[in-house]
């Protein structure tokens, strides 16, 4: 791993409220489909940035460390939390800015976590977990 480590849902939310920045790397159909993190509520905590990892189809986002670059507050290095649907992408993406100097973790579970034995996501993740989101938005 080449990134700081891998934290929980609930340990992402701890590290928010110190101070950390939220990415989330998810294609734009997913944040308008099946929602995105919702930090405004929280009273203080920093907005997410929506920086896609990979495109619709899997194309991956050749441009991703620059926009990063231009997207993160230029604020006393602010440690990074890497989120993404299951925590595959936002691990290569959290391992990415780590080369990139950054203090990168990647958010297990993701936002939407596991697939039950169904298929749907209700397992575990961000959402499941009961941490804020917003449906369907970006």
């Amino acid at each position: 791993m080449s990134y700081a480590g891998d934290l929980t849902p609930q340990e992402a939310w701890v590290r928010l409220e110190a101070g950390a920045v939220l990415v989330d790397v998810r294609t734009e159909g997913e944040w308008a489909h099946i929602g995105v993190p919702n930090t405004a509520d929280a009273g203080g905590l920093r907005d997410p940035l929506f920086i896609q990892w990979t495109f619709a189809g899997g194309a991956p986002n050749p441009q991703f460390v620059e926009q990063l670059r231009r997207q993160v507050p230029a604020v006393d290095g602010a440690e990074l939390i890497f989120l993404c649907r299951s925590g595959a992408r936002s691990a290569a993406a959290a391992g990415a800015a780590a080369a990139a100097g950054f203090t990168a973790y990647n958010v297990l579970e993701g936002f939407e976590g596991e697939p039950d034995p169904s298929g749907a996501r209700t397992v575990n993740g961000w959402k499941n977990r009961g941490l804020p989101s917003n449906p369907g938005k970006h």
